[in-house]
């Protein structure tokens, strides 16, 4: 057996989603999958070599994002190889990996395949924020349309800084403030501690006055629940699956991004595959990329349901926040925010190539441009 595992993660895996109303949107989302596979290439089992990679999925509790990966790796992927390639799947979060080391290990060849979000690696290349800037997008099919525009700039660095390939794109709901004490509007954020994961999100809030505090998700939790911030930024879902619920009481739904998620996988694992098993993936990753993205349209549509308590709830539980409506001054300020200091800030950072690349691309999407004298 052709073997690219590097290490063997010898980690429990969460045991998720029982409810009969999730099971139900499971099988639906299944037959979906099932029903394109029909038009994907398989390949002879004399093809390609018995293989086994292994995966760094994304963090345990966002079920919107688990669901399809578990899918593609556990179903999908046997499917479309005739069982020739199966995979170790693990969960970042049960590991102790964060996000921003996932491109990392890929890099190094720790693993094959690798999951994370993309502002979460602007650390290492500003370019990485590009196409989920706070603000930015306001309804989910910009946010695709926004990172299909920025898809070949992020896979051309990925393979030249990183030695990795990226296969697919998808995305969190919208990224909200959760917050432990009564919000009405965005001066209310002045002075108060807030949890942010990337760059971005820190040029908006600290804009409004609010002072920004950087932590990995599994970190919030407790943080909200011993004051250490009093407000963090995630999913309108994401934070309800994980538990937020239980340690804050107020929304205040703003969209500071999308937590955009991508899928990639080491370079040299990805030319030892062949290129049978190669067209067979490319293909495979193209559903893992529609299902994400159709996955978190159902999960952000329904957000408000589960956050107060109502029906259809399928990717939460319910629960009894309370949801400030945006003010239409806050509405103006918000993009205000986003053009004068979200995009400027973010040049700066990039660089000039970079947001000249931006404007033709993205810039172009969205009906903007960055100006140079600003950067």
């Amino acid at each position: 057996m052709m073997n690219l595992v590097r290490i063997n993660f010898d980690v429990v895996k969460e045991t998720i989603l029982e409810d009969n109303k999730m099971r139900k949107l499971i099988t639906y989302f299944s037959m979906v999958i099932s029903a394109a596979l029909l038009g994907v290439s398989t390949v002879s089992a004399g093809e390609i070599p018995e293989t086994q990679v292994t995966v760094i999925g994304t963090n345990s509790t966002v079920r919107h994002a688990v669901i399809p990966e578990k899918r593609f790796w556990n179903e999908t992927l046997p499917k479309i190889t005739n069982g020739k390639i199966t995979a170790n799947y693990n969960n970042m979060d049960l590991m102790g990996i964060k996000g921003f080391q996932v491109l990392r290990l890929l890099k190094a060849g720790v693993t094959d395949f690798g999951s994370s979000d993309v502002s979460k690696l602007a650390g290492d290349n500003a370019a990485f924020e590009g196409c989920d800037l706070a603000g930015l997008a306001l309804d989910v099919n910009a946010a695709r349309a926004i990172c299909d525009a920025w898809k070949p700039t992020m896979d051309r660095i990925m393979q030249k800084q990183f030695n990795t390939k990226l296969l697919a794109t998808g995305a969190n709901p919208p990224q909200v403030f959760w917050c432990r004490d009564p919000i009405n509007q965005l001066s209310d954020l002045k002075g108060r501690k807030i949890r942010v994961f990337n760059k971005t999100m820190s040029d908006f809030v600290n804009a409004v006055g609010g002072t920004t505090i950087s932590m990995a998700f599994a970190e919030v939790v407790p943080a909200l629940q011993r004051g250490v911030v009093d407000c963090a930024v995630t999913g309108t879902t994401s934070g309800n699956s994980a538990g937020w619920t239980e340690v804050s009481d107020y929304i205040y739904p703003m969209y500071l991004g999308w937590s955009v998620g991508f899928q990639g996988v080491n370079l040299d694992s990805w030319n030892r595959l062949g290129p049978d098993a190669q067209r067979a993936l490319i293909d495979g990753f193209k559903l893992l990329e529609d299902d994400l993205w159709a996955t978190v349209a159902v999960s952000a549509s329904q957000a408000d349901n589960c956050n107060t308590g109502k029906d259809p709830c399928d990717y939460g539980k319910k629960a009894k926040m309370t949801i400030a409506p945006v003010k239409d001054a806050d509405k103006g300020l918000h993009k205000e925010l986003m053009e004068n200091v979200v995009l400027v800030e973010w040049g700066k950072r990039c660089g000039k190539d970079c947001v000249v690349e931006w404007n033709n691309t993205i810039g172009k999407v969205v009906g903007m441009a960055i100006p140079l004298d600003k950067i």
